[in-house]
């Protein structure tokens, strides 16, 4: 089988299959990207951050300086597997107030600068599966 090309030109269907391998055998091998966190900002520049966005709400914002730094100090840590004998410890936060106290501009604030992903949900349409309502597993799709 012939193809034809542009004006007088034509090529064989071996010929364009035989091409078409010594292309696949000389083309590089993408290289496989390595994952590299970012170093961590500091607690300082995570707090002047929100600090621009949300007004009052002081001690939250160390709170949660300090302990998204520590977070991201323990990935850090753990990918460079450095020589350092300091262990942070696991922690969690739990945001308690009133509807319009800043609680979900401040997590989003700092996913935003932070650049990680962030999703709003409202738990009381979540139903267990099977059930007439949102699953739980579609909170992690809006991710």
């Amino acid at each position: 089988m012939v193809i034809a090309g542009e004006g007088k030109a034509s090529i064989c269907y071996d010929c364009v299959r035989v091409l078409g391998q010594v292309v696949e055998e000389e083309a590089p091998a993408p290289a496989a990207k390595k994952f590299e966190p970012a170093k961590p900002l500091a607690p300082r520049d995570i707090y002047s951050n929100l600090d621009t966005y949300v007004v009052g709400q002081d001690k939250a914002k160390k709170v949660l300086s300090v302990a998204v730094y520590n977070h991201f100090k323990r990935i850090w840590n753990g990918h460079q597997r450095s020589a350092s004998d300091v262990e942070l410890q696991k922690t969690n936060i739990l945001l308690v107030g009133p509807t319009g106290c800043g609680k979900t501009l401040l997590a989003e604030t700092l996913a935003r600068t932070l650049d990680v992903p962030f999703a709003v949900c409202d738990a009381t349409s979540l139903t267990e599966s099977g059930y007439v309502g949102e699953d739980v597993e579609n909170i992690l799709l809006r991710l």
